[in-house]
This record gives C-alpha cells, structure tokens and sequence, in this order.
C-alpha cells in the first residue's frame, strides 16, 4: 500500500503523520516499527495517525503509536504538530480543535506567532489511575532502582509519568537508568522517566526516557509532568520554561483542579510517499 505522509518535530521530537481519512489505515505493530526505523524506514519517535472522531463535540481522533509499535494513550509534542497538519492540509480551518485520544479530549490552539497552545487537561495524582502502585497518596515516593532508593513523583499527563529532581541534567543516568525506570514493576503499564533540575522557580531543565522510544530530544507530556510535580514539591511557580535538549516550552498550570497548558513550536519538515509492506 502507497501512503503519504508528512515529516514533522515539536523541538527535535519527530513524528511521521498519516492521514487516515483521505487514506484509510490500520497499522500493526510490525508496520510501525518499520515507519519509525531510522535505516529502513522513514524514522520517527512517534506516528502520528489523523482520524475521524467517533463523538460529537470533537473534530478528529488522534491514535499515536511509539516506535516499538505500542499505541499509547498521549504526546503533547504531537499534539501541536497534529493541529498543524491539519490546517496546512486543509483539514479544517479553525485555529483551535477538539481532539479525542485514548485519555480523553485535548484542544491544541494555533497562536499568532506560529506556536501552538494545548489544553493537556487536568493531571492526576492518584496511584491508582496513573497506574502506579502504592499504598501512600504522598506526593514523593521512595522507588527502589538497581539497589538504590530514588525519591521520585508519579503523575499522569493521560500517560504515566515518574518524574524526579536531579542536581545536574547532563549527568544524569538517563540511558542506563531510565530503562529500568520504564519497566519497573510498580508501573503495570510502563513509565515515562522523567529527570528535572531546578534552575529557579520559572525555569527548570529536563531530560525524558520514553516509555517505547528511548530518549528523545523533547517530550511534551514529560513537560507538563516535571511542571506539576515541582510545583506539587513546591520547588516551582508557574509558568514555568522547560529546557529540553531540543528547545524551550512554557507550561502553566494554576493547580489542583486546573489544566496543564502547554505552549512549544510545531515544525513540518518535509511530506513524500512510501509502500508500507504488508503484513499477517
């Protein structure tokens, strides 16, 4: 099957974007792992898959698979790419849309300059929902990791998030560590690791292993996690300005109860086609 696509990154984040209502699409997992490889596919840390919603009030779905061929629930960096496929392909022509993912409804909103705004809704602390287990509700839990104790915030973004304070970003065991992280037992659905230095109170840097696609340069939800759980740790004030290794994001948030807003750039690198192989 011949498809289009286009290639596009939120702060070195990178996506392959598929229009599943001009061309209809399911994707297995073996399929998406050959999209996102780097030497015999297209290469990407997500794919993107632009889609006819299935409730009223909403104007698209948005399925994302990682580059292991795993659907997961959510990605802030694609968000922001999404609305912008949308209104360069002609797919709308609202700045603003209502998008349904596996967690629930966002709405990414093209600004003025060119940036993109996304509603991420409300984040939940909760063990059991995120899911993490645990018998305690506290905002800092101990995790045990290759024989050390790490003090560490579970959160979810709409996917699962550890996030924990480090002294030094750049030092960080994010390759080694991260891994562990991901598929430590008390996250039956695996996690995203997040690593944060507090620079000051509006400014922090940040470094995310992603659950189903190793580090990457930037990670929207993992943004939005680091926020909320330095503001909870009552280490930061929003907003707050996140540097990535890929580049800056602000992301707000006024508190329990409130949505995590989440502003960044979306950038289209180039579009072309491609025979995905067909598989059993």
């Amino acid at each position: 099957m011949r498809l289009r696509f286009a290639k596009m990154h939120g702060l070195g984040n990178d996506f392959v974007v598929l229009d599943t209502i001009a061309q209809p699409v399911e994707l297995s997992a073996e399929q998406a792992r050959f999209i996102a490889d780097r030497h015999f596919g297209i290469g990407c840390d997500q794919i993107l898959l632009v889609g006819r919603p299935t409730r009223q009030g909403v104007d698209f779905a948005y399925r994302i698979f990682n580059a292991d061929g795993g659907e997961v629930e959510q990605c802030g960096n694609g968000a922001r790419c999404f609305v912008r496929y949308v209104r360069e392909h002609g797919l709308t022509d609202k700045r603003e849309i209502r998008v349904e993912t596996r967690s629930g409804i966002i709405a990414p909103r093209l600004e003025d300059d060119g940036s993109v705004t996304v509603d991420m809704g409300v984040p939940e602390f909760r063990p059991a929902q995120i899911p993490f287990l645990s018998d305690s509700a506290s905002i800092v839990q101990p995790m045990e990791v290759d024989g050390r104790t790490l003090a560490i915030t579970a959160v979810s973004m709409g996917n699962p998030h550890a996030v924990q304070v480090v002294a030094d970003v750049e030092a960080a065991p994010v390759l080694a560590q991260g891994a562990r992280i991901e598929s430590h037992p008390r996250f039956p659905k695996r996690v995203n690791a997040g690593y944060l230095q507090v620079i000051d109170a509006h400014r922090i840097k940040l470094r995310v292993y992603e659950r189903g696609a190793g580090e990457t340069l930037a990670c929207g939800t993992g943004a939005c996690a680091a926020v909320v759980a330095g503001i909870r740790r009552q280490l930061l004030a929003t907003p707050v300005s996140v540097l990535t290794r890929g580049g800056e994001l602000t992301v707000a948030w006024q508190g329990i109860g409130h949505p995590v807003m989440m502003t960044g750039p979306a950038v289209t690198v180039f579009e072309g086609e491609f025979d995905l192989p067909e598989t059993d």
